[in-house]
């Protein structure tokens, strides 16, 4: 929206200027209406904002004019009021600033909220601040002068994320050149709001500003363009200057859908100044506001203060804000983040720094000092409320500031001709191009005094090709790349880099411990022990010997272990030898601790989640716990990590608990294996305590055994569930089924569920578990399951369904030892038999299949193969393997054991000669049994091979008297007592 023409007096140097632009939009074309509206509408501009009376101070993002210029501006007027554009929720602050060392950042963080999307979670947002950015010479003087209310009036924190489109992805800072930079990290994901933001966001506006300007960035073009001339230029000259390159900007550099948001936040800006302004009955002309170059003639109903006071004064509803619970704190900066944060030149940021100091040590000027008498302590200021006044006044200046001399020509004459930067310094460039050359050979370059002769030359080359009078930094920098930079990528820091920390390099700020919230306060105290102290910079190397030093190390050893299993991304703690596992005793112990940088911005936004490290970590384990995608398998994870970091009984039986719950609504066997891993080590670490198994834990062990047998037999049948999966489903029910049947538990509903699965299996990669589950439950023996197998490799037309079923029977092995000869076996078959053609596809599968129960099944199938094998030379000759040896005709899928009469121990005879001449109780036991009794006929004594007919004919031995057959077998002590007692 083109802004109304204002008819004021203009001064004549403005007015020459307006009427310059006029003329030049007449000249250009014929019909320049348009542009000629663009150019009255800059002038326009400038022209409401000079009549307006409320002083608007118009200010880039950490621009060292104007931080001059507002110090100089504040020793001549006494605002009573200054308006900030800042984020309203982060005032209360502001007396914390006086233990903090800049650049930091005010930072706003919700770990939660249902009001915003989930992938958004964590909301975090930091407004940096230099020393030289307006902003932050202003809160110190408001800081310094009682009498001064500063009061910030952007929109708060809750509406910046409000104001983002909720579609989007997830919120962040961008990525940039510094990334491999630790300390360009320091603001991790957070969202950046900066005072004065006028990076133009409209591509083709940038492109053609930086290519007539000669410049590569946009920070070099304002750095030579805008501060450089206006840093020493009288007040209403840069203020001209300022408002007419930020109504430029807003115009023609930004994008309609970042004006459309400027203009929300510049109605909520202006509503709340005229509220606090009619509220505290300040007259406008003894206001200030502080804001962006972009934001200062705005197009809004809302803006300017003529109407103040009148029923007609337009006001904007603010919209509310959500409920989302936020936590507010300092964390430090540094400028290479700040530069990240924003998407700035490398560099930029010190070459503001050293355009600062020159200017305070040309004009004669100080920063604005930041009382001590301010500090606060954590919590004594709330949201919106003033800040404390300090008990001293700040003290006056011993002489009166130097009178403004107005800029020749005023904004026209600043425009109008080249950057005249600061006079030349041969000396300062002569050291730039020695230290750079010095810098590049500690960082292995090869580098001598001849390159920073040609650095130097060739600075002063680009200077002139350029326009300038003198080199600037930027082509100093150009310069060196050129002549350093040899295109090698093994270099750890880049040639910009070091030119960076030749012109100052990069600055991290410090938080004060009083400025620290509770929780890292707490740490600092509990680590005081092994000499970790606030504010050290570097690494702190913790030799711990717990044997000697028990007593004191151990509470430090639980919290560093507390401190990882929190922050294990971070490099805040970090063990160079020991472990925590449990039932392992913990000897010596050596921990790398760094609580500064990115670890102390990670350390910090953890204290927003409680006041200890334990409370925090307990929160976290019960929010993960009671989460809406919690598993039984992570939750019974938690339980475990309660136990071996929290060291709190009652915790892990609340976790323990609502595993137990998890599991009885698991449909699947997804999570099978991770299940019985960590089932199985808890069970042997807390079994061994004098207290013995917790209930908790007994009831996840019975209410598993009892529900994964009723899942067998839908997992056997079902293609979704993986042989891997259904091992471990077969793993928990074996492996722990001693246990499970002293809690209670019936072995026969797993025999049920294992013969309902027989008939079920059609995936030939369970039929191995399924043959070795029906071994380990005596549903089959192992000649019968050797059978199958031979069935399988001696038919063609089943030979493709092996691989599969050798591959389940090797994951047997994690659940009995009984199949490990026979895997053995009929691998080394497979390895010689089968044709490659089916062999080499099958090997991958089989080693991934394998790879996560590898630990349970190589030592068992290598201890086979040992003892199979011949142990010497003299040995081998006679040795044949195992498949080769003689074996069983091969049989049909259900093979029936062929009895022979020879096969019998003359116990065995005797014992089936007493049961067919006394059927009676046989049959009586089968029908309470609930079975149908059947008998075969008798074999003829000494005819095995009449009797093995026979036994075809009627169909094989009975199943029911082959089952006490087998009993009978497995306790020869009572057979023969009993033979022994018909003989006598």
């Amino acid at each position: 929206m083109m802004a109304p023409t204002v008819d004021v007096l203009e001064d004549e140097a403005f007015a020459a200027l307006r009427a310059q632009l006029l003329g030049a939009a007449a000249d250009l074309a014929p019909d320049a209406k348009h542009l000629a509206d663009l150019l009255a509408g800059l002038s326009d501009d400038v022209a409401r904002v000079l009549q307006e009376p409320l002083q608007i101070f118009p200010v880039a993002h950490h621009s060292p004019a104007c931080a001059v210029q507002l110090i100089r501006r504040l020793q001549r007027t006494a605002p009573k009021v200054i308006f900030i554009e800042a984020c309203e929720d982060l005032q209360a602050l502001l007396p914390e600033l006086a233990s903090c060392v800049p650049p930091v950042a005010m930072q706003a963080f919700a770990g939660e909220s249902e009001a915003f999307p989930p992938r958004w979670l964590p909301l975090s947002l930091v407004m940096p601040m230099t020393p030289f950015s307006a902003e932050y010479q202003a809160i110190c003087y408001g800081l310094a002068n009682p009498e001064v209310e500063l009061v910030f009036v952007d929109r708060s924190s809750d509406h910046v994320f409000q104001w983002l489109p909720q579609q989007d992805a997830t919120p962040t800072a961008p990525g940039g050149p510094s990334d491999d930079d630790e300390n360009a990290r320091l603001h991790g994901g957070a969202l950046g709001v900066e005072l004065g933001s006028l990076v133009p966001t409209f591509p083709v506006f940038l492109e053609s500003l930086l290519e007539h300007s000669r410049a590569s960035t946009f920070s070099e073009w304002w750095s030579l363009y805008v501060d450089e001339p206006t840093i020493g230029a009288d007040y209403n000259t840069w203020r001209q200057v300022m408002v007419l390159v930020g109504a430029l900007i807003r115009r023609l550099g930004s994008r309609a859908e970042h004006v459309e948001g400027d203009r929300l936040r510049e109605r909520f800006m202006w509503t709340r100044m005229k509220d606090h302004l009619v509220a505290k009955g300040v007259a406008p002309k003894d206001a200030m506001y502080i804001c962006g170059a972009a934001h200062a003639a705005s197009d809004v109903p809302e803006w300017g203060t003529t109407k103040l006071g009148q029923a007609d004064d337009p006001r904007w509803d603010i919209p509310k804000r959500t409920v989302t619970p936020w936590q507010y704190g300092f964390i430090p900066s540094s400028y290479s983040a700040i530069e990240r944060q924003f998407g700035l030149a490398r560099g930029s940021i010190s070459v503001a720094e050293q355009s600062w100091e020159k200017a305070l040590k040309a004009l004669g000027l100080k920063a604005m000092p930041l009382p001590k008498a301010a500090k606060a302590a954590k919590g004594e200021v709330e949201e919106g409320a003033e800040a404390p006044k300090p008990k001293t006044k700040a003290k006056k200046a011993a002489a009166p500031p130097p009178e403004e001399i107005a800029s020749a020509g005023g904004a026209m004459g600043v425009l109008s001709r080249p950057p005249s930067l600061l006079a030349e310094d041969h000396e300062q460039l002569l050291q730039w191009c020695t230290g750079v050359v010095a810098k590049a050979r500690e960082n292995h370059y090869m580098a001598s005094t001849a390159d920073a002769i040609a650095i130097y030359q060739t600075s002063l080359l680009l200077a002139r090709m350029r326009g300038r009078l003198h080199p600037s930094p930027f082509d100093f920098a150009d310069a060196a790349e050129t002549c350093l930079d040899k295109g090698d990528p093994t270099m750890r820091r880049s040639v910009r880099h070091l030119c960076g920390m030749v012109m100052g390099g990069d600055r991290v700020g410090k938080v004060g411990y009083t400025t620290l919230p509770p929780l890292v306060r707490d740490v600092y105290d509990r680590l005081e022990v092994v000499k970790v102290v606030p504010g050290k910079s570097t690494v702190t190397r913790a030799l711990m010997d717990l044997r000697k030093d028990g007593p004191t190390l151990l509470p430090v050893s639980d919290l560093l272990w507390r401190l990882r299993a929190l922050l294990p991304a971070s490099d805040a703690v970090r063990p160079v030898m020991g472990e925590r596992r449990l039932g392992v005793p913990r000897v010596q112990e050596s921990w790398d601790i760094k609580l500064h940088g990115p670890a102390l911005r990670d350390l910090i936004e953890l204290a927003y989640e409680g006041v200890t490290i334990e409370q925090v970590l307990e929160r976290r384990l019960r929010d993960k716990a009671f989460a809406p995608n919690a598993t039984a398998a992570t939750v019974l994870g938690l339980a475990e990590d309660a136990l071996l970091y929290a060291e709190r009984d009652r915790l892990s039986e609340e976790l323990g608990e609502r595993a137990v719950e998890l599991l009885r609504l698991e449909l699947s066997a997804a999570n099978a294996r991770e299940l019985f891993e960590r089932v199985r080590r808890l069970v042997h670490h807390l079994r061994a305590r004098p207290e013995g198994l917790p209930r908790w834990l007994g009831e996840f062990v019975s209410t598993g055994y009892q529900h994964y047998a009723s899942l067998l037999p839908q997992s056997f049948a079902d293609r979704g569930t993986s042989p891997e999966q259904l091992a471990g489903m077969l793993a928990f029910v074996f492996s722990l089924e001693s246990l499970a049947l002293s809690l209670g538990c019936q072995r026969s509903q797993v025999i049920i569920a294992v013969r309902q699965a027989a008939p079920l299996t059609t995936d030939p990669g369970k039929l191995g578990l399924l043959w070795a589950a029906e071994w380990t439950l005596e549903l089959k023996r192992g000649d019968e399951v050797r059978a199958e197998f031979n069935a399988l490799m001696d038919n063609p037309m089943s030979l493709s369904a092996l691989p599969g079923a050798l591959g389940s029977l090797l994951l047997a092995l994690s659940f009995t030892p009984l199949v490990s000869a026979l895997a053995a076996e009929l691998l080394s078959r497979a390895f010689m038999e089968l044709p490659e053609a089916l062999l080499l596809p099958w090997l991958p599968g089989l080693l991934d299949s394998l790879r996560p129960v590898a630990g349970t099944i190589l030592p068992a199938l290598m201890r086979e193969v040992v003892q199979s094998t011949p142990r010497s030379l003299v040995e081998l000759d006679a040795w044949t393997p195992p498949w080769e040896a003689p074996r069983p005709a091969a049989t049909t899928s259900t093979p029936k054991r062929a009895a022979t009469a020879d096969a019998r121990s003359p116990e065995e005879r005797a014992v089936n000669a007493l049961l067919r001449a006394a059927p009676a109780s046989t049959d009586a036991w089968a029908e309470a049994l609930g079975l149908t009794p059947g008998w075969t006929a008798p074999p003829a004594e000494g005819a095995a091979e009449a009797e093995g007919h026979d036994a075809e004919a009627h169909g094989g031995d009975d199943p029911d008297v082959a089952a006490i057959q087998g009993l009978l077998t497995a306790y020869p002590v009572a057979v023969s007592a009993w033979a022994a007692r018909l003989d006598a």
